[in-house]
């Protein structure tokens, strides 16, 4: 969707690089956002870890995405407007300054904005 509005995005293929603190802490910050509520559940290994339960904590979630980053949830997109989890895809929009005019999914559903 951000290539149809005709940007030229910065992919991070961050399953492979991993994730540092850093990094997480930047992207987290920018999004006013805690390490649960980006954490990825399906097809992870949180529940083995024991971080579904309300009671693990922001540090052990942070270290388990460090860990095995295919926890972190994507797509996180920043931009000058703002940085956010875009799920389900078309949450992106209000952060480029264009947009298409229309887009299909994968799943062939139509998106005008």
């Amino acid at each position: 969707m951000i290539e149809s509005a005709g940007y030229a995005p910065k992919v991070v293929e961050y399953r492979k690089a991993g994730w540092t603190r850093p990094q997480l802490d930047q992207l987290l910050a920018a999004m006013g956002a805690k390490p649960r509520d980006v954490m990825r559940e399906k097809g992870t290994p949180a529940a083995e870890l024991g971080l579904l339960d309300t009671s693990a904590s922001d540090e052990a979630i942070l270290e388990a995405m460090i860990e095995h980053p295919i926890l972190v949830n994507r797509p996180i997109v920043a931009t000058p407007k703002g940085t956010k989890l875009c799920r389900p895809s078309e949450a992106v929009l209000p952060l480029l300054d264009c947009v298409p005019t229309e887009f299909t999914k994968e799943d062939g559903e139509v998106v005008r904005p």
